[in-house]
């Protein structure tokens, strides 16, 4: 069971004051880090610029790997901004984890399935836009009576597992590690020192572990964005 959170309620609305905080600082993190290394961009990149040139092209081939010919550029910034955020948003609980008295400040945001369900009805949204944009709101439609009219309830039913599936399965991910992380801190924080001894070296491999498994979450979520985008521009493959 996860601990509680604070919440507050403004305009009828109730918001999870975890979440608001934990969201905020990592794009707070990843607009730093950007900034930092783009600073001294120049022809001949050094330093910094090679890794965020790095980024840039290990996001572009993601997209492109789905995406075919002048389309795979349009959705290149949002794979590089989509990216650095779920990478982010997966490790800040690992090593920003605040908590004052029984409640939890800041942790993962994307160790909340409300967090990665936006997401994924955010990234869900976008491939139908840009398919009524490039194919027009007649072919789309029709796209959903392919390849016989019959087929239209499992069409449908398709799209809403594509949107639960990608947000569950980050949410899934990185959920388990932060309870099980919580769990051997608990025996690392004990009195007793020899749960100390064993414990420690468990907690630090499953630390690396999760940043592991966090990057690998960033990598699928990313390309299965671009799956799901290039299916709507090209509904026919």
């Amino acid at each position: 069971m996860s601990d509680p959170v604070p919440t507050v309620k403004f305009l009828g609305l109730t918001f999870n004051v975890a979440n608001d905080l934990s969201i905020l600082i990592t794009c707070l993190i990843v607009l730093l880090f950007v900034f930092l290394l783009s600073r001294h961009i120049t022809m001949k990149p050094k330093g910094g610029q090679n890794v965020l040139e790095w980024l840039v092209e290990f996001t572009n081939g993601i997209v492109k790997g789905s995406i075919k010919g002048n389309d795979a550029s349009h959705f290149g910034l949002f794979a590089f901004s989509l990216f650095l955020f779920i990478f982010v948003a997966n490790q800040i609980g690992l090593f920003i984890h605040i908590q004052v008295g029984e409640y939890t400040y800041v942790k993962s945001p994307t160790a909340d399935p409300v967090v990665t369900l936006t997401l994924s009805l955010m990234t869900i949204a976008l491939a139908h836009y840009a398919g009524i944009a490039k194919n027009g709101a007649k072919a789309y439609f029709k796209g959903y009576l392919a390849p016989f009219k019959l087929f239209l309830p499992l069409n449908l039913f398709e799209q809403f597992t594509n949107f639960l599936t990608l947000g569950l399965r980050l949410f899934g991910n990185i959920f388990a590690g932060e309870m099980l992380l919580t769990l051997i801190s608990g025996l690392t924080s004990s009195d007793n020192w020899v749960s100390y001894l064993y414990s420690l070296p468990v907690e630090l491999a499953w630390q690396g572990f999760s940043v592991f498994i966090g990057s690998v979450q960033a990598f699928v979520f990313v390309t299965l964005a671009s799956v799901y985008i290039s299916r709507q521009l090209s509904p026919e493959e």
